[in-house]
């Protein structure tokens, strides 16, 4: 059995298991660490998330596994199907990002998974591989989303890269993805270059950085993706986490439709 650095699983057909707890970084609004809630009977959510040498994936797969979720860490794309959703976190650059994917062959995989409408989540340079293509290097990107990738503008006393907690605005805020998350609620991020798709409806929130409004984080259908770090963004970032793996079980496989959505 293979384990990374961090002592994580990485064979497909093993599940993550731990009785310690998820450690919450601390949000400018909140000091105690978020009680998830129990939810229910509900069933339980096997994630495929992807390993491509992009970042420490560890603290995304403790926090999945902490919102309920049964965690794979796979580093090949077979067998993406079998799995109730896909996770893509990852930090890092585009074009090594991209270079790891094509390389492990998840490339058309990646894109299969989203044509058929299998839950998806993006996290950081997962939102950015998304694109078309990024203004940080010279690598196409998965082409999922019509749009672009653009370094921030320089400004006076801005600092590049934009590091550390800052406060969304929903642009969609009855998107599943912000179920119980208040408009302004801090997050955390750490990113150069933001994504600009080109049908705005894609955004589902956005964040300020200087004078600049970018995207903070997409949603359409069951294809969702967030520049900032969920996982290390305290109590909110878990119950984001919470959110999608709520919404991955209530979705019926073969209509697509959550169960809210059936009713």
């Amino acid at each position: 059995m293979r384990r990374d650095r961090s002592g994580l699983r990485r064979d497909v057909r093993s599940v993550l298991r731990s009785d310690t707890n998820v450690r919450s970084v601390s949000s400018p609004l909140s000091g105690d660490p978020y009680k998830l809630e129990k939810i229910g009977n509900m069933k339980v959510v096997r994630l495929a998330v992807i390993d491509y040498d992009a970042g420490n994936l560890h603290s995304a797969c403790k926090g999945l596994e902490h919102a309920g979720a049964e965690v794979h860490l796979i580093d090949h794309p077979v067998g993406l199907e079998n799995f109730d959703a896909v996770v893509l976190p990852g930090d890092g650059a585009f074009d090594p990002a991209m270079q790891q994917l094509q390389e492990r062959g998840f490339v058309e995989p990646i894109r299969e998974v989203v044509r058929r409408q299998q839950p998806f989540l993006g996290i950081c340079i997962g939102l950015q591989v998304l694109f078309e293509d990024s203004e940080e290097g010279r690598a196409a990107g998965l082409g999922i989303v019509p749009g672009h990738v653009k370094r921030f503008q320089p400004e006076p006393g801005l600092r590049i890269p934009h590091m550390g907690w800052n406060q969304l605005h929903l642009t969609q805020p009855n998107s599943p993805l912000w179920a119980g998350i208040p408009e302004n609620t801090w997050v955390y991020f750490v990113h150069s270059y933001h994504v600009v798709p080109e049908d705005p409806s894609w955004v589902a929130a956005t964040v300020q950085h200087g004078t600049q409004i970018v995207v903070a984080a997409i949603a359409r259908g069951s294809l969702w993706a967030t520049q900032f770090h969920p996982e290390k963004s305290g109590s909110y970032g878990l119950k984001m986490l919470q959110n999608f793996v709520t919404f991955v079980a209530q979705r019926d496989p073969l209509t697509g439709l959550t169960s809210v959505q059936r009713a």
